[in-house]
C-alpha cells in the first residue's frame, strides 16, 4: 500500500507539472491526490500505527479498553493526525488569503504606480539594474508572484523588443525568487518555515540577505553584458486596469491612493513585528492589517458620492484573489502530510542521510536543484516532514538546515522557468518558451545559486 501511495504521489506530481499540456488545473490534481492518499493511509493505518510511539501514548491515555483496536486507530487518524495537520495548513492558507487580498486592494487602487512611475531611465543597462533592485526588495516585502506580475506589466511599456524583454523578464524571475528567499513573508516556502517556527524573522534576514544578493548580482553582471549599448526612448507607464478600476480611480485622490499603498505595505511589514511581540501566529497579524484597510476603505467610500458598482472594497478584492492557488496549496500540503503520517518521508530522510553522510549543506543543495524541476512548496513541506525540529544543532529552530532550506528552495526555483510561481506567470504573460529560458537564463541562474550557496556555507 505504501508503494501505491508513492506511485500515486509521483503521478500526481507529473500531472501538476504537465498542467498546461493535459489541460487539467493543478488544484484539481492536488485535491484528488489529497483524498486518495489519505484514503489509502487510513486503510493501511492499523499496520503502520502498530509501531508508532505517538499512537502508543494515545492508546495509553485512552482508558476504555473495550474499544476495538481498529476503532482507536480510526479515532487517532481522524481526531488527532488530520486535525493537527489541517491546523498547520490552515495557518498558511489564512495568511496567504489575507496577504493576497491586501496586495489586490493596493493594485486595484493603482498603489504600485507610486513605485513604477518613478522609473524613468533610458539606458537599458541602468534600467535593468533598477528593475532588478526594485524587484528584489519588492519581493521581500510583498511576494514573488505579485511582484513579478507588477514588474512585467511595467516592462511591457518600457521594452519594445520581445527578446530583450524576455531577458529582462528572466532577471525579474531570478530577482523575485532571491528577494523572497531572505524574507519571512516573501515566498510561500519561507512563510511555511516561519509559520511553523523553523525560522524567525530575526535570523533568516541577516543569514540569507547576502547569499540572496550574490545569487542576483552574478546573473545581473552577465545579463547586462548581453544588452546593446544603444539607448531607446522609454514611454510613460500606463496602468493596465479593468473597467471598474478606471471608474473607481476617477473618484480616488492621489493622497488616498498613497494612504492605501502605505497602509497595505505597512500591514505586511508589521506582521513579523506582531509575531515577535505577541508570539501569536502570523495569520492573525495579517488579518489585523487587513481589517485596518477594510475600515479605512469603507469609511473613505462613505464620504464619496460613488455608484455602488464602482466601489472597490475588500469584498471585491476577495472575489479577485486566486482561490485555485489556495486550493492547490491545501491539496498538496495535505498530500505531503499523508506521506509524513505513513512514514514515507522519514524513510526518504534516512536515505538522503546515508547517501550524503548527513551533510546538511549537500542535502539542501540537492533540494534546490529539485525545486527547479518540481514545485518548491511540496518539496519544503516534504523536508519539514522528513526532518523533525530539534532543540539544538542543525535542525533546531533557526538552525543551519532550515535557513539553507529557505535559500535553496527559493533561489533554486529560478534555474528552470517552470521551477517557481514567478517563472510560470512570466511564461504565461510573456509567452517565454522553456527552451529559450534554458539556453539564455538557466546557466546564469545556476551560477548565481551555487555562488550564493557557497557564501552561505562560508558564513556558517
Amino acid at each position: 500500500m505504501l508503494a501505491i501511495m508513492i506511485v500515486l504521489f509521483l503521478l500526481g506530481y507529473l500531472a501538476i507539472a504537465l498542467e498546461h499540456q493535459i489541460s487539467v488545473n493543478k488544484a484539481a490534481t492536488a485535491l484528488v491526490l489529497c483524498g486518495l492518499l489519505w484514503t489509502l493511509y487510513i486503510v493501511e493505518s492499523p499496520s503502520i500505527l502498530s509501531n508508532s510511539s505517538e499512537f502508543a501514548e494515545y492508546w495509553k491515555n485512552t482508558p476504555d479498553d473495550i474499544i476495538p483496536f481498529g476503532e482507536k486507530v480510526i479515532s487517532y487518524v481522524t481526531g488527532v493526525e488530520i486535525i493537527e495537520h489541517i491546523g498547520d495548513v490552515a495557518e498558511i492558507l489564512f495568511f496567504l488569503m489575507g496577504a493576497m487580498t491586501i496586495v489586490e486592494l493596493i493594485d486595484i487602487h493603482g498603489g504600485f504606480s507610486i513605485i513604477t512611475n518613478r522609473i524613468r531611465l533610458k539606458n537599458k543597462r541602468k534600467l535593468l539594474c533598477a528593475i532588478v533592485i526594485v524587484t528584489f526588495f519588492m519581493s521581500a516585502i510583498l511576494d514573488n508572484l505579485t511582484t513579478t506580475i507588477v514588474i512585467l506589466m511595467m516592462l511591457r511599456k518600457l521594452i519594445q523588443d520581445q527578446k530583450e524583454r524576455w531577458l529582462f523578464a528572466g532577471l525579474v524571475i531570478i530577482a523575485a525568487n532571491s528577494g523572497g528567499a531572505f524574507s519571512p513573508i516573501g515566498d510561500v516556502t519561507t512563510i511555511m518555515l516561519w509559520v511553523r517556527g523553523n525560522v524567525s524573522a530575526g535570523s533568516i534576514i541577516p543569514s540569507l540577505i547576502l547569499p540572496s544578493i550574490i545569487s542576483v548580482l552574478i546573473p545581473l553582471f552577465f545579463a547586462s553584458r548581453m544588452l546593446h549599448e544603444s539607448e531607446d526612448n522609454v514611454v510613460p507607464v500606463v496602468e493596465n486596469k479593468n473597467q471598474k478600476s478606471y471608474a473607481t480611480m476617477s473618484y480616488i485622490s492621489s493622497k488616498e491612493q498613497k494612504i492605501i499603498f502605505f497602509l497595505g505595505v505597512g500591514s505586511l511589514i508589521f506582521v513579523p513585528i506582531f509575531k515577535s511581540l505577541t508570539h501569536l501566529p502570523p495569520f492573525l497579524g495579517v488579518l489585523l492589517g487587513l481589517s485596518v484597510l477594510w475600515f479605512y476603505t469603507e469609511i473613505m467610500y462613505q464620504k464619496k458620492d460613488i455608484p455602488s458598482g464602482s466601489r472597490v472594497t475588500i469584498p471585491y478584492a476577495l472575489s479577485r484573489i486566486d482561490m485555485t492557488t489556495i486550493l492547490f496549496f491545501l491539496g498538496i500540503l495535505m498530500s505531503v502530510a499523508a506521506l509524513q503520517c505513513a512514514g514515507i518521508l522519514t524513510s526518504l530522510s534516512e536515505t538522503l542521510d546515508d547517501v550524503f553522510n548527513k551533510n546538511v549543506y549537500a542535502i539542501n543543495i540537492v533540494i534546490g536543484f529539485l525545486s527547479s524541476i518540481v514545485d518548491n512548496v511540496p518539496l519544503v513541506a516534504g523536508a519539514m516532514g522528513m526532518y523533525e525540529a530539534e532543540s539544538v544543532g542543525a535542525f533546531a529552530p533557526d538552525g543551519v538546515f532550515w535557513l539553507m532550506l529557505a535559500y535553496c528552495a527559493g533561489v533554486g526555483g529560478s534555474m528552470l522557468i517552470v521551477g517557481s510561481a514567478a517563472g510560470v506567470v512570466a511564461m504565461g504573460l510573456e509567452k517565454i518558451t522553456f527552451g529559450w529560458y534554458l539556453k539564455h537564463i538557466s546557466w546564469m541562474a545556476v551560477l548565481g545559486y551555487l555562488a550564493g550557496a557557497v557564501v552561505f556555507v562560508l558564513m556558517h
